[in-house]
């Protein structure tokens, strides 16, 4: 049964910080076939980040500079080290697989 369950969202003031976990399970892992999605209240679903094959990272321009991905094999897990937080990274973050699986998501809130 493929599972992808996230965990470290929550309530932050600007400038705070957060790092999300994705436990994966149910397939064989790789981090780079996960990516980081974010969908705030009426917008579009966007793609935050993720690590493309060879090791370089994608990352929306949006949070270059403020936000990490990293994956551990060993824990089958993926990372979002988000710093600098701003109340426009307010949204609920999914980690998702390139098969089409998603995690339930995540809710973080940026606000003061």
């Amino acid at each position: 049964q493929v599972q992808l369950v996230e965990s470290g969202g929550g309530l932050v003031q600007p400038g705070g910080s957060l790092r999300l976990s994705c436990v994966t399970s149910g397939f064989t892992f790789s981090p780079y076939a996960m990516s980081w999605v974010r969908q705030a209240p009426g917008k579009q679903r966007e793609l935050v980040a993720r690590i493309i094959s060879g090791g370089s990272t994608y990352y929306a321009d949006s949070v270059k500079g403020r936000f990490t991905i990293s994956g551990d094999n060993a824990k089958n897990t993926v990372y979002l080290q988000m710093n600098s937080l701003k109340p426009e990274d307010t949204a609920v973050y999914y980690c998702t697989h390139v098969n089409g699986y998603w995690g339930q998501g995540t809710q973080v809130t940026v606000s003061s």
